[in-house]
């Protein structure tokens, strides 16, 4: 039987031009407010993954059950319902960082944002560092 591949991967996409085709005003403003702040903070270039996903950086993991992959070590996507931004390992407890961040709901492994006016970019610049820092420590990230 063949193993399962990830669905999301990196592609050619040129991740600005995807921000331009963005309709709303403001969603478009952060993805392109967020695409900066992630290249500096990260050091890494943009990478498209899948339709609607913006990634900096990529790691290979491998679970102890052998299933493995290649994902984006961070990044983020400027939804229609709200910015997803990737950059916890899920692995971590960032509640300190968290509680100085601003209006967000958590997922496990992803931060909801309605809109950068929402939080304290400086924590989340933290919080991007603080997450490529842990999730280099368990695996190795690289550039693209």
């Amino acid at each position: 039987m063949a193993k399962a591949q990830n669905k999301t991967v990196a592609n050619q996409v040129n991740p600005r031009d995807f921000i331009m085709q963005i309709e709303h005003p403001t969603r478009r403003a952060d993805g392109l407010a967020l695409l900066d702040l992630f290249s500096e903070v990260s050091g890494f270039e943009p990478v498209m993954w899948g339709p609607s996903i913006i990634g900096y950086g990529k790691y290979h993991y491998k679970y102890d059950s052998g299933r493995g992959g290649e994902f984006l070590a961070t990044g983020f996507s400027p939804r229609k319902s709200n910015l997803s931004i990737y950059i916890m390992p899920g692995y971590q407890d960032y509640s300190e960082i968290m509680g100085r961040l601003g209006k967000h709901k958590l997922g496990k492994s992803c931060l909801y944002v309605n809109k950068l006016a929402d939080i304290d970019l400086d924590v989340l610049r933290e919080l991007i560092e603080v997450g490529l820092k842990d999730l280099n420590n368990k695996w190795s990230v690289e550039p693209k």
